[in-house]
């Protein structure tokens, strides 16, 4: 898909992601690791995550099928169709909330104390008000990328995000008042109402240029696929948004600030992991999809090896990627942190923790690289059920971590990491041994590997006189030499992976 978006909208799709960043760092900057930024970012995560998890995936799995067999006037017929649902439910669901803001806000930040618990529950209103433009955003992005209109679809995301940084901005300078999260309601009303606007203004515009106006007798569209279709695809999309959610809820237990600590060291883990990772498993799905369908409409064995040869490049590349990002976190996480989150109202204790959590999640990279190219894999042959049974058995062992009362953040990573390996080795296991064996190019997996760990072994024996956490205005010249620590130890895991043999070069060129 990416690579028929062209290059313009693969640099929006890499700025909405950075801008995402920013934005934490923004929240950083305005609120620190306070009670009151764990109100904030549950406030602002919720409405999306809620529509991610129940609809905006399983939409894309359902319905742009759907769409591919209905002409223009009965896409219109059902996307309108597909809108009421959402809208009635949504408002149930909003409903609902807002009558149980108490409950719901303890459940999302068990440790905001009392003087912040009204704060919690107006950030859970906040939200609540926020769904249904959240739920209708998930479908009218389903509809451009229908259309493949690829510029409408990610630059909605810089539109929240840039209201939202406006926000945070403006919240730094004037400093936490206590209206502070009222301020940041409103804004998060416009950012998702804006957002709205303009992906309508967008389909307007395709249905001005490009869809016919339906005639009075047009045929009803083909019914919508049953239950349980939409159950297995919100399950394979919203699992994975689930993990991290849960964790960060989990490490809420430990007091105020401690959500918003988890959510900072997360992020650490999160941009190198959507950047690299899973863009190199989304670049690579039209590869594999093509392959596998020559495949399997052929015989011979030159299709099965460009199936081969296609799932051997992505795995190269993002295994490659996924140890060079993690060295770069095991030299250089406390930097990292200081130049994101040092900022503003942030103590240095606090991004100490981010780094050394970070830390720990560095390792969690390596399982959801190979996780990332076998579920594209899935998703090629039509088996994401045990996609879903992958994260379902991750999702059980954090809960089993949490549930255990290892609720500190080191723990929960720990926790993460351990889940993605589960999930990892449950989707490479739905290929098959035979399939492994014919596509898990170990060689060329082994020298970065190893040049990671000789970096990870540097790292602890030198750890002592590696940078530590700063805030942004006390940064030094330590802090240079480890950013330029960063840079090689990252540039030796990909050039070991480069010279090591041809694989690398290959999947690169591919």
């Amino acid at each position: 898909m990416f690579l028929k978006a062209g290059l313009l909208s693969l640099l929006l799709l890499l700025a909405s992601r950075v801008l995402g960043v920013l934005r934490e760092t923004a929240l950083a900057a305005a609120f620190g690791s306070s009670g009151m930024a764990d109100v904030a970012i549950v406030m602002l995560t919720l409405p999306d995550w809620l529509a991610g998890v129940l609809v905006s995936g399983a939409l894309a799995y359902v319905l742009l099928p759907q769409w591919a067999k209905e002409s223009a006037a009965q896409q219109n017929a059902t996307q309108n169709h597909v809108a009421r649902r959402l809208l009635w439910g949504s408002l149930v669901l909003a409903g609902l909330m807002c009558v149980a803001q108490g409950p719901v806000a303890a459940l999302l930040v068990p440790g905001a104390s009392a003087a912040l618990q009204g704060a919690a529950r107006h950030a859970v209103v906040w939200s609540a008000l926020a769904l249904p433009a959240a739920m209708l955003a998930g479908l009218w992005a389903t509809r451009l990328q229908h259309e493949r209109d690829f510029v409408g679809l990610y630059s909605a995301n810089l539109v929240v995000n840039g209201v939202l940084i406006a926000a945070l901005l403006l919240l730094g300078f004037r400093g936490a008042e206590p209206g502070a999260g009222q301020t940041l309601g409103v804004f998060l009303l416009m950012a998702v109402v804006l957002r709205l606007l303009w992906q309508g203004w967008r389909m307007r515009h395709l249905r001005q240029n490009a869809l016919p106006v339906a005639p009075p007798g047009v045929a009803p569209p083909p019914p919508l696929p049953g239950w349980r279709i939409w159950m297995w695809a919100a399950l394979g999309a919203g699992l994975p948004l689930t993990l991290p959610f849960v964790a960060r809820t989990f490490a809420s237990g430990a007091g105020e600030g401690a959500l918003a600590t988890f959510n900072y060291a997360w992020k650490l883990v999160e941009l190198p992991l959507i950047l690299a990772i899973q863009l190199v498993a989304s670049l690579a799905f039209p590869a594999i999809a093509r392959a596998h369908a020559a495949s399997a409409s052929g015989t011979g064995h030159t299709r099965a090896d460009a199936m081969a040869t296609a799932v051997r490049n992505a795995l190269v590349l993002a295994w490659t990627l996924a140890c060079a990002a993690a060295a770069a976190l095991l030299v250089g996480a406390p930097v990292i942190a200081s130049l994101l989150f040092g900022w503003g109202r942030m103590e240095v204790s606090a991004l100490e923790q981010i780094a050394a959590w970070g830390r720990v999640g560095a390792w969690g990279l390596l399982p959801q690289a190979l996780l990332a190219v076998a579920l594209t894999v899935l998703a090629s042959v039509g088996r994401m059920r045990f996609a879903v049974l992958a994260y379902v058995l991750a999702l059980a062992l954090l809960l089993a971590v949490g549930a255990a009362g290892w609720t500190a953040g080191e723990s929960l990573m720990w926790g993460l990491n351990a889940g993605f390996v589960v999930a990892a080795l449950v989707a490479g296991g739905a290929l098959g041994a035979p399939a492994l064996r014919h596509w898990l190019p170990v060689r060329a997996l082994l020298a970065p590997s190893l040049a990671l760990a000789v970096v990870a072994w540097l790292a602890h024996w030198w750890g002592g006189a590696s940078a530590a956490a700063v805030l942004v205005r006390d940064l030094g010249l330590k802090q240079v030499f480890s950013l330029v620590g960063i840079a090689f130890s990252a540039i030796f895991v990909v050039a070991a992976g480069w010279f090591s043999g041809p694989g690398l070069r290959q999947a690169l060129r591919s």
